[in-house]
């Protein structure tokens, strides 16, 4: 996390800031012995072995928005907070969609190379295509994906969006197509995902799906691994299906051996290592939010001096 942000707390607070304790568990168990609260990214397990080693503990403060790594359960039995950096990371998000999609579809910027070598493939790269007037699908629509609509639509994109949850008089459908996943996936010409690991979205999108999505469509997952069936969407991009993909997230991270062979010769492939929402802007933010809410949670149940372990 951004250290600094961590002086929010001042005096009154012990502050134990140990980003190894990840992993370190037995470490990490001892310190929790006495804390009120926990600052944790994705790879801490927030889990009940975890909560029993914590008594005291009254509030679990996330770096991000995904909660997968914590047993919400668990800690609503014992009575702590879980409280994520909502919104702190979205503008990061939006321009990782954004930028994405334009390298995807104009596909020249990797073309650095073949110039300093004498190259001139000024025909062969002239043939990319713009996002203008494109629509984009949004799989899952709240606040990222919202925002991510209100940029597309600023570069004259057209927005579809599939959410059930979304209430269908929620002021942010207007200028949005509103339709179901069947519809979504034939339509879009771009398809970004914003819905969280569930056991309804886990392997959502595998080969049947894939396969009915627009012939030459590209697909960004920002969202989760897992949504994704990784194999089916290698399969797809390598038989032409889609033009191209951009992962943030995988089933396993970081990929084994396996994972990245599936992924070695497909066309138009952008993998990054889970850092959409992770910029240095984003990652003072996500801090200064966390540490307010976790503040927020601690000044109102006890004043007194603490012990804080991240």
């Amino acid at each position: 996390m951004h250290e600094p942000s961590l002086e929010a707390f001042g005096p009154e607070f012990d502050v134990c800031y140990d980003p190894t304790l990840v992993d370190d568990t037995g470490r990490l168990h001892k310190e929790l012995a006495q804390a009120d609260a926990l600052i944790v990214r994705n790879r801490t397990q927030v889990d009940l072995a975890l909560l029993s080693a914590a008594p005291d503990l009254r509030v679990v403060g996330r770096l991000g928005v995904g909660l997968e790594n914590i047993d919400l359960e668990a800690c609503a039995e014992k009575d702590v907070s879980v409280k994520p950096a909502t919104g702190a990371n979205t503008q990061s998000v939006v321009e990782y969609v954004i930028g994405t999609m334009l390298v995807l579809r104009r596909g020249v910027f990797s073309s650095s190379p073949d110039i300093l070598t004498g190259d001139w493939p000024r025909s062969t790269l002239g043939t990319g295509s713009e996002i203008h007037g494109l629509t984009l699908g949004l799989l899952g629509f709240g606040a990222i994906a919202q925002a991510v609509s209100q940029a597309a639509r600023a570069l004259g994109m057209k927005i579809a969006a599939f959410d059930p949850f979304l209430p269908e008089a929620d002021p942010a459908r207007a200028n949005v197509h509103s339709c179901d996943l069947d519809e979504l996936l034939a339509i879009s010409d771009i398809l970004s995902l914003h819905v969280p690991l569930t056991q309804s979205t886990a392997g959502l999108l595998g080969a049947d799906a894939l396969a009915r999505m627009k012939t030459g469509a590209l697909l960004i997952n920002t969202a989760r691994g897992g949504i994704v069936e990784e194999p089916a969407l290698a399969s797809a991009l390598k038989q032409g299906q889609l033009a191209g993909a951009a992962l943030d997230v995988f089933s396993d991270e970081p990929l084994d051996a396996n994972a990245a062979a599936i992924f070695k010769t497909c066309p138009n492939l952008i993998l990054t290592p889970h850092i959409a929402g992770v910029t240095q802007q984003a990652n003072i933010r996500v801090s200064q939010v966390t540490v307010e809410n976790v503040l927020q949670v601690l000044t109102g149940r006890n004043s007194e001096a603490r012990r804080f372990s991240k």
